[in-house]
């Protein structure tokens, strides 16, 4: 179910993909940004989601057996340092655990310590390194977190 609500968040569907890729552009150089068509196509995948924070911030993640992986997550510069992506990521976090994942991948620019330092207050650590994964030759770190579960709830 897409357009669901929870504050500024919104549970993204196909419709929002030009909304995700305006915000993309605005916080990615060109040969990074993704466009509209990239992000409705990954969304039209089994186990892709994602949430959109209409104070100019979006991620895109799936969930694939008990894995939970984040595809991308942007933030316009004029909505950073307010909390956006951190809001984001928690959201996509307790979803992929509701959806069954155990566990979080994600890859980062090792030049990017604003997202380094939020993926790392958020419980991320390094497993691993993709040297010149990016464009621009930078490597990229795979960080990984163990989702917590929620218990059932047990109706006495």
């Amino acid at each position: 179910m897409t357009g669901e609500m929870i504050g500024a968040l919104e549970l993204a569907g196909i419709a929002h993909a030009a909304a995700m890729a305006a915000i993309h552009r605005a916080a990615f150089p060109p040969n990074e940004a993704w466009g509209t068509d990239a992000f409705a196509l990954q969304l039209a995948l089994p186990g892709v989601f994602g949430w959109l924070d209409r104070r100019g911030g979006m991620i895109l993640a799936r969930v694939a057996a008990d894995e939970a992986e984040v595809l991308t997550l942007a933030v316009a510069p004029e909505a950073r340092r307010q909390g956006v992506g951190t809001r984001l990521l928690g959201a996509a976090m307790s979803l992929g655990g509701s959806r069954g994942a155990q566990t979080a991948f994600l890859e980062v620019s090792d030049a990017n310590g604003a997202a380094r330092a939020l993926y790392r207050r958020a419980g991320f650590i390094p497993t691993g390194r993709r040297p010149r994964y990016y464009a621009d030759g930078t490597d990229a770190l795979v960080l990984r977190r163990t989702l917590i579960l929620a218990a059932p709830s047990i109706d006495l």
